[in-house]
């Protein structure tokens, strides 16, 4: 059980440690000071998760490592993010595209998850959701601006959300620790969460004038180590300062 809990932490904290890295990359590049100011303070807010989860994560291994050294010290491999959080920031259009497919189900998850038999997840998710929500509202607001604006913006957004939903199948896939952490009542069944998602998504794809795709064809591999040639360059850059100046804390 302590192998699965450890690996079911970090595949959820993964997910918003390099989320949270892809969005602080945005800071001073916003289309405004607003703007600029919403996405930093969301990249704030992942990692403050992030911490409340590798604390955890640290004090289940027990052996002797830090939140930093699980946040920092890992090879790619040992990433366990799904895909879709790891896409670079092409432009405004691709990165709130990326947010707003994320945070859909991200918030579905830590609903689910206050519900965990396990009481320090489940306290982590209640704290978490209230960002999360607004997260959320953020990047469904983004994404109705650009579908229902300009003919550019709405062709922005398009190909970004065209682009981005082959990597939406792989938030519902179950590894072995996911599966044993669902029968014991901590983790949750991302199975169920399946069918509300692609239908609150397609709802306000319609809302932003923007169209559904059809494509049938998903990228996996992320939960199980397995990513794209675009995580290893960002974890060159997150991992900087603490490999070239070692036991540095956050």
């Amino acid at each position: 059980m302590k192998e699965n809990l450890y690996n079911f932490i970090l595949g959820i904290a993964d997910n918003s440690l390099i989320l949270g890295q892809r969005m602080g990359e945005l800071c001073g590049h916003g289309p405004s000071l607003e703007t600029d100011i919403a996405c930093t303070n969301i990249s704030l807010d992942l990692f403050g998760q992030v911490r409340s989860y590798f604390q955890y994560a640290a004090k289940i291994a027990g052996d002797g490592r830090t939140e930093d050294d699980i946040a920092m010290l890992r090879k790619e491999r040992e990433y366990k993010n799904v895909l879709l959080v790891e896409q670079p920031n092409i432009d405004f259009a691709f990165t709130l595209g990326r947010q707003f497919l994320f945070d859909v189900y991200h918030l579905a998850f830590l609903s689910e998850l206050q519900k965990s038999t396990d009481l320090t997840l489940s306290a982590i998710a209640n704290k978490c959701i209230k960002e999360v929500s607004y997260h959320e509202r953020f990047s469904s607001d983004w994404v109705r601006r650009l579908g229902d604006g300009t003919n550019e913006s709405n062709q922005k957004i398009q190909e970004a959300i065209n682009s981005l939903w082959t990597y939406t199948d792989e938030l519902f896939h179950q590894t072995k620790a996911d599966i044993a952490m669902v029968e014991q009542g901590i983790g949750v069944d991302v199975t169920k969460l399946k069918e509300s998602y692609y239908m609150q998504v397609g709802q306000l794809l319609e809302e932003a004038t923007l169209e559904i795709p059809e494509s049938k064809w998903f990228q996996k591999g992320g939960k199980e180590g397995v990513h794209t040639e675009h995580l290893g360059y960002l974890l060159s850059d997150l991992q900087y300062m603490q490999r070239t100046y070692p036991n540095m804390e956050w």
